[in-house]
């Protein structure tokens, strides 16, 4: 008999929440990728250029930017020689460090916290299923970083589950 590997909890949850879908916002995607943008190069880079270059609206751009620069993951400074660039390694900078930026903690049930949803009867057990779900994000956003993904070169077990067929099919 083959060995057999230990199935992602992810394959459970999928299964769990058939019709559910992770949602990533138009802002939280132009964010990353205005954060990779920033990795790929040496200096300043003009918020034109990266809205240029990843097809991202200029005015939506600068606001990502502003907040990201709030956040603390991007410096800026004005003028000929100015421009955007990340204020710590992107080496140090995660997907879900930019998300949350943008966007605010990484899962949320109605606007709260999973753990602050409490259900009564049969879906008592549902307030599991939605921490799970945010675990399963976490375990892939807070372990690739920004550098990961501008030098195309991912951590094995992100590419394994990208490999994985299951994953590109949409439900």
């Amino acid at each position: 008999m083959p060995a057999r590997t230990a199935t992602p909890i992810s394959c459970f949850v999928s299964e769990i929440v058939d019709n559910g879908r992770v949602r990533i916002s138009a802002k939280a995607d132009y964010a990353v990728r205005a954060a990779v943008e920033l990795a790929s190069a040496e200096g300043p880079v003009k918020g034109d250029h990266i809205a240029q270059s990843q097809s991202i609206p200029l005015k939506f751009l600068e606001n990502i930017l502003i907040e990201m620069r709030h956040a603390g993951l991007v410096r800026s400074q004005r003028g000929r020689e100015g421009g955007y660039w990340l204020a710590r390694p992107a080496e140090e900078i995660t997907i879900a460090d930019v998300v949350r930026a943008v966007e605010g903690p990484l899962a949320h049930v109605r606007g709260e916290p999973p753990e602050n949803v409490h259900y009564a009867g049969p879906a008592e057990a549902l307030e599991h299923v939605w921490i799970a779900v945010r675990a399963n994000l976490r375990a892939v956003v807070e372990h690739v970083t920004v550098a990961d993904v501008a030098s195309g070169s991912l951590p094995r077990k992100i590419e394994a589950l990208a490999k994985d067929p299951e994953a590109w099919v949409t439900r």
